[in-house]
Order: structure tokens, then sequence, then C-alpha cells
């Protein structure tokens, strides 16, 4: 018997890629997690953390409502938190707030900014200040972006669930029963260390800040704010093509595999939409910017304290 339209409709709106990868990547962690075994930590814990970053693109990928049409069964694909430190559900909820285009870059109003009130920035202690210079530069951003981000990010949390927020109550609980559901094969069957789990889970943020490094920029011109890098290399892969950001920001919906080919059909609009803040390939970036600051950390399109005489 044939399927009926209905039917064969819904199998066509499925992606099949992402799910593909979906079950490729949960396959690759299991097998990299129980054969570690057979080698050395210094091999399994980097490979776990280069699979956890992808399991993070895909993470990106679900919350935006793909590969299904049904938030409830993308929301069930992310739910064992493999990835160990980020709440899926949180990461939703920012992440869908860092897409009001018009808040981009704003310390206030988008969740992903990276720059500072100038008038806090004036006030923070000198070896702060220190700190976050170096968190400017790619390899700053590398190594303490992930602790930085969570030092300011948890106790956010904390303090507005303490206030009653019972969505990010339930968002950590949930996070909790994810995180026990991956221990049971990671810790108890693969017999992994927590310490080991931990390191790869930094390791798969540490790799992603190379892709949030210059995914923004202060601009007057909204559109302007969101960068292109035009590499279609293995890290573009593990980032799920989402080094075309200015395209991912204005179709958002659009799904990965189709992001270079549509940045590629419309190339001279997108430059000229975010204003040719645009990079040839991750060696570029790494070149320019991995001992130097691309940005101010104050933002400089935000009324700065004025010097007073002494």
């Amino acid at each position: 018997m044939n399927a009926s339209p209905l039917i064969r409709q819904k199998i066509r709106c499925v992606q099949w890629p992402t799910l593909a990868l979906i079950v490729f990547c949960y396959t690759a962690i299991a097998v990299v997690t129980y054969f570690s075994s057979y080698t050395t930590p210094w091999l399994t814990v980097p490979t776990l953390a280069v699979l956890l970053a992808l399991h993070s693109s895909l993470q990106h990928e679900l919350l935006h409502g793909n590969p299904f049409k049904q938030t409830w069964l993308n929301d069930l694909l992310a739910f064992p938190a493999v990835g160990l430190l980020v709440p899926y559900i949180r990461f939703k909820d920012t992440h869908l707030a860092h897409h009001h285009d018009e808040n981009l870059t704003d310390p206030y109003d988008d969740p992903e900014a990276n720059y500072l009130d100038p008038i806090n920035w004036a006030n923070h202690p000198r070896w702060l200040q220190r700190l976050y210079r170096y968190n400017n530069t790619l390899l700053g951003r590398m190594i303490l972006g992930p602790f930085i981000g969570m030092f300011s990010f948890y106790p956010a949390d904390a303090l507005n669930a303490l206030k009653g927020d019972r969505a990010i109550t339930k968002a950590y609980v949930w996070h909790l029963a994810g995180v026990l559901l991956a221990a049971i094969w990671i810790i108890g069957i693969a017999n992994w260390t927590w310490l080991q789990w931990l390191a790869a889970a930094y390791g798969g943020m540490l790799i992603l800040r190379i892709r949030t490094y210059l995914e923004h920029q202060a601009n007057e011109n909204v559109p302007a704010r969101t960068a292109i890098v035009q590499d279609r290399g293995p890290l573009a892969w593990l980032f799920l093509f989402n080094n075309f950001h200015c395209v991912h920001h204005q179709h958002p919906r659009m799904p990965w595999y189709k992001l270079p080919g549509y940045y590629r059909k419309h190339q001279s609009h997108f430059d000229e939409l975010n204003e040719h803040y645009t990079f040839r390939h991750y060696g570029q970036v790494f070149k320019q910017f991995l001992f130097r600051a691309k940005d101010p950390v104050p933002h400089p399109l935000m009324t700065a304290p004025k010097k007073t005489s002494l």
C-alpha cells in the first residue's frame, strides 16, 4: 500500500542531512568514549572535544527548528547533555534573544555580546581589565573565553532562579537530568573520569570560540554587525557553515547545508549588506587576531565616562 500524500509530505519536510549527522555524532561519541581504554586520553579527550563542538553546532540547528518542524522532537534530540557545561534550554532561550538583530552587540540586550558598558569598564580593577583585553585576542578568547562566559552566566542564572524565575530553574533541572543520562554512558559504562569529561567539554567550547570570536562587531548599520568567513574547510564543516553568519542572521531557519550555496549565489548582496565585514578563511583570522585584539572591550558606540580633572 502506498504511503498517503500527508505521510509523504511529512517525510519530505524532515531535513535528512541534519538528522543523519545527529545520528553520526551520537554514534561517534559512543564509540570514542567506549573504546577509550584501548588508547591514551591524550588522543581520546581531544577527539571527544571535537565531537562535542560538532554536537553544539547541531544543537544550534535544533534550536532554530531543524531537522523537524516539531519543537519537542528537536529538543528531545538535544536532551542527552554530552556537552556537560551548557544547559540546552538556556542556550536556546539566550540565543533566540540574540537574534533580535537590532540589539546585536549591546552589552545589556544581547546575551552573547562581548562588549562592556564603558562606564562599567572604567570601574573595573586594572587586573580585570587586562584579563578582558587578553580575552579580546583570539588566543585569549579560546583559552579564557569559556571560563569567563561561565563565570558571568552561571551566577546570573542562579540569582534569577533564586528570585523565582521558574523557567531558568526548569532549564537546569532538565539539564541535570540530561547530564545524568549522559553520565550513565560516559562515566558508568565507558569508565571515563569526570575530569576527562570536563576537559573534553571545555575543549569543545574552546574550539567553538574560534567561530564566535568575530561573528559580530559594533556598527551603526545593523546588518554590518555580522561577519562572513568564506571558509569551506574542516572548521567550517565543524561549525556547520555558521561561519556564513550574516546569511544565518538574515535567514535563521535555513539549514546549515544550504548556507554556502546561498551565499555564493547572492555574494554581492551580502558583501554589500554587511559592508564587507568578510574574511577569506580561518587562516586569515588566526593570522590577524591570534595575538591582537579585534575590538576594544568597552562598546565603542556607547557613551564613555567623562574624565574629571584632579
